[in-house]
C-alpha cells in the first residue's frame, strides 16, 4: 500500500447532520467569518540535491504545457502518475505544489488532496499516485456515482416528528429520478423547522458511506455522502466550529468542492508565475 504524501485534513466523524443545535439565530443572521484563505505559494527552501529539484521543475513545466494545451471542459483531463519518479522526487513535487482547501476521503484505499493550486489534485491509494487538473478528481467522481438506489422501503417514521417524513419522501423520489450532469437540487434544512429529533431520523434513514469532502474555502463545509445515490448532507461551520448552514444537496458532486474554469485559468497563471519564481532561486 502506498502512503499519502500530502497530509489529508481530518473530517470529524462526531460533528454530523443533526448533531448541532438549530436555534433562532441560524434564521436571523449566518454567523460566518471574515476570514477566507487566499492564494499562497507553497513555501519551500529548495535544499534538496540539485537533480531532485532540477526533475521536479521538469515535472512543473510539463504540466503546465499540459494545463496551456487542454480546456477544461475536455473530456479527458490533464493526469499525470508520479509512479516512475523516486520517492525524493515526489516529495520535492508536493512541497512544490503544496496543500489547497478540498481534500476528499473514502472508505477504500483511494483519497485526494487539492493542491495549492485550485483545482490541481494529488490522488493516492493501491497502485496510484496521480497529480490530475480538474473540477474534480475523476476516480473519486465515479466512486460517489456508484451508489446504488436501496432496494428497502421507507421506514415507517415516529408519530411525533413534524416535517422529517415529508422531507426524506421528497429526497428519497429526487435520487430514485436523478441522472448525472443535471443541476443541483438544494433542500436548505436551516430554514426549515425541523426539531433534531427530526434530523436525527433523517440522518438515519439516509444513511452513510464511507465518502466525505472537507473544503476550508470560508470556514469549514463538510460534505458527507449519503447512501442514496446523488443525495448529500453539506454543512457550513464558522471557525467556532458553530454550525451556520445545513442542507441536502442532489447533484453529482456539490458546487463547493469543485474547481470552475475561472480557477483553472488562474492557476495556469499562477503556475507559470511559481515556475518562473523557482527558476530564478535555483
Amino acid at each position: 500500500m502506498l502512503s499519502f504524501p500530502i497530509p489529508v485534513v481530518a473530517y470529524k466523524p462526531d460533528i454530523g447532520p443533526g448533531s448541532q443545535p438549530l436555534d433562532d439565530e441560524i434564521l436571523n443572521t449566518l454567523d460566518v467569518q471574515s476570514d477566507v484563505l487566499t492564494f499562497r505559494p507553497p513555501l519551500t527552501e529548495l535544499d534538496s540535491p540539485p537533480e531532485v529539484v532540477a526533475a521536479a521543475l521538469d515535472f512543473l513545466r510539463e504540466l503546465l504545457g499540459a494545463l496551456r494545451a487542454t480546456p477544461f471542459s475536455a473530456l479527458q483531463p490533464v493526469r499525470f502518475s508520479l509512479l516512475h519518479f523516486d520517492s525524493a522526487v515526489r516529495d520535492e513535487i508536493n512541497q512544490l505544489l503544496g496543500t489547497g482547501e478540498v481534500s476528499v476521503q473514502t472508505g477504500i484505499d483511494l483519497r485526494a488532496q487539492e493542491t495549492a493550486f485550485t483545482g490541481i489534485w494529488r490522488i493516492c491509494g493501491a497502485g496510484i499516485d496521480d497529480v490530475e487538473a480538474s473540477a474534480f478528481p475523476t476516480a473519486l467522481r465515479h466512486v460517489a456515482l456508484a451508489r446504488t438506489f436501496p432496494s428497502v422501503a421507507a421506514a415507517v417514521p415516529p408519530s411525533d416528528l413534524m416535517n422529517a417524513p415529508a422531507l426524506y419522501h421528497e429526497i428519497r423520489a429526487l435520487s430514485a429520478q436523478w441522472n448525472a450532469g443535471r443541476a443541483a437540487h438544494v433542500i436548505n434544512l436551516s430554514l426549515l423547522p425541523a426539531t433534531p429529533d427530526d434530523l436525527a431520523w433523517l440522518d438515519e434513514q439516509l444513511g452513510r458511506i464511507s465518502f466525505s469532502i472537507l473544503s476550508r474555502g470560508f470556514g469549514n463545509c463538510r460534505i458527507t455522502a449519503t447512501a442514496l445515490p446523488y443525495v448529500w448532507w453539506v454543512q457550513y461551520f464558522n471557525n467556532m466550529e458553530k454550525l451556520i448552514l445545513n442542507s441536502v444537496e442532489i447533484v453529482d458532486v456539490p458546487a463547493v468542492a469543485l474547481a470552475a474554469v475561472e480557477d483553472y485559468e488562474e492557476t495556469t497563471i499562477r503556475l507559470a508565475e511559481w515556475i518562473e519564481s523557482l527558476e530564478s532561486a535555483v
